[in-house]
């Protein structure tokens, strides 16, 4: 059970992450929440069809994004959170790698930084660790301007769980409790398709760390490139994708479709005997 800001997130079976972008160039819904209202409107709907948290973005980190200012990044999240805090009942996540940004969105009632940095900027891991609140820490080759350039591993199962290894402990000596760290194998951030579908076929290794594994691959281009589809044709591929992931362990699996996602995670927790 995680404490998120004063709300309880139940991990005892797997979850659903519901993906709200306030972004207008975020790879598959881009621009469809930029205005708060539908912003609202879109989180109130995850919450009735059973996300289970929901994780707001300013900044897009799809492949070749450019980034944006503190301020535009707080512009465009601070005032949904606040709007969210009082309507919905379950957690909030700020998906943010700004230390700056993270302050003010626990302050207006986030309860998880999502950082795809892996606290690794300036002063994010001393904020994370002051504002007492869980975090996940994803692995990135590189950085989203470039990750997709020429991604290269020796072995990428292993480099990706070392990193990620090293980052707990990094987190653990700056006072985060290992109870409030998950991880994120990162899938499409600086892999490619054979990368995540090694990485997707090892997820339960990464439960051996000691730490809750979130997984998002929801539309990715890895399901494109498997299917054929564009983005907003892959759910199908997107749901599969999350049933391996829950079979694997994952604790949480970040989507946009959640509806679709929640009932298939009802068939996965009814075999396995973990029902809430």
């Amino acid at each position: 059970m995680l404490n998120c800001n004063g709300r309880l997130l139940d991990l005892s079976s797997p979850v659903v992450m519901g993906i709200l972008n306030v972004t207008p160039d975020s790879f598959s819904d881009g621009g469809r929440y930029v205005v708060p209202d539908a912003a609202v409107a879109a989180a109130r709907a995850m919450q009735d069809n059973g996300a289970a948290i929901i994780d707001i973005g300013g900044e897009s980190t799809r492949p070749g994004a450019e980034p944006v200012s503190v301020q535009e990044e707080m512009d465009r999240v601070v005032p949904v959170i606040e709007a969210l805090r009082e309507l919905l009942d379950i957690p909030l996540s700020i998906d943010t790698s700004k230390p700056e940004v993270m302050e003010e969105a626990v302050k207006a009632g986030a309860g998880m930084i999502n950082d795809v940095n892996a606290l690794r900027a300036s002063g994010a891991v001393e904020m994370a660790s002051a504002l007492s609140v869980p975090v996940c820490l994803m692995h990135m080759q590189g950085e989203p301007r470039t990750m997709q350039q020429a991604p290269r591993y020796g072995d990428v199962v292993a480099e990706v769980k070392e990193f990620l290894r090293q980052r707990i402990r990094h987190c653990e000596t700056a006072g985060i409790p290992r109870e409030n760290i998950l991880v994120d194998p990162g899938f499409g951030f600086g892999k490619t398709l054979e990368h995540n579908l090694a990485l997707l076929r090892a997820l339960s290794g990464f439960c051996e760390l000691g730490a809750g594994v979130l997984a998002g691959l929801s539309r990715k281009s890895m399901l494109g490139a498997l299917t054929g589809r564009e983005a907003h044709e892959r759910l199908a591929g997107s749901i599969a994708a999350a049933v391996l992931a829950a079979e694997r362990g994952a604790a949480i699996v970040r989507v946009h479709d959640v509806a679709e996602t929640v009932d298939a995670l009802t068939i996965v927790n009814a075999l396995t005997g973990v029902q809430k």
